[in-house]
């Protein structure tokens, strides 16, 4: 006699039936890459059990105490960030340290965008990443979820 076994269906989302949670992050104190690849995995929705690759499925997050976050070893000064004007000789480099000092939400969002597919879905998360340097945020109405790492 044959035994039949249960059947397991693996269960897709529709855009309809994706719920978006907000998540607040304290950033005090957190190393940036360790930081960046889960806001990353968060904004992409991959921590929820129903994830869907081919469905936007992913949360907001609330990223707060930018200014306060740390790199390891010589980083500070050793890591270079580039911009381009698109004019000939445009090219632009600056320091970690100095970045920081001129806008600490940039270091967070640099780190997050590169660690994103760069789809539209990729480009679609990044959007929903809110960065604050200090502790004071404005989507306290939205009730964060606060995640600890």
């Amino acid at each position: 006699m044959a035994r039949t076994l249960p059947i397991q269906k693996t269960t897709l989302l529709k855009k309809e039936e994706v719920k978006k949670d907000w998540y607040l992050i304290n950033a005090e104190g957190q190393t940036l890459g360790r930081l960046a690849t889960r806001i990353a995995l968060v904004l992409m929705g991959k921590n929820k059990p129903n994830w869907t690759p081919h469905v936007d499925c992913g949360n907001f997050v609330v990223v707060i105490n930018a200014d306060k976050i740390k790199l390891t070893g010589k980083k500070w000064d050793q890591k270079v960030y580039y911009r381009h004007s698109g004019y000939p000789g445009g090219i632009k480099e600056f320091t970690a340290r100095q970045l920081q000092q001129r806008n600490p939400e940039k270091l967070i969002q640099l780190a997050v965008k590169r660690m994103l597919p760069k789809t539209i879905l990729g480009r679609k998360a990044l959007k929903r990443l809110k960065i604050y340097a200090g502790s004071e945020h404005p989507h306290s109405a939205q009730k964060p979820i606060e995640l600890n790492f």
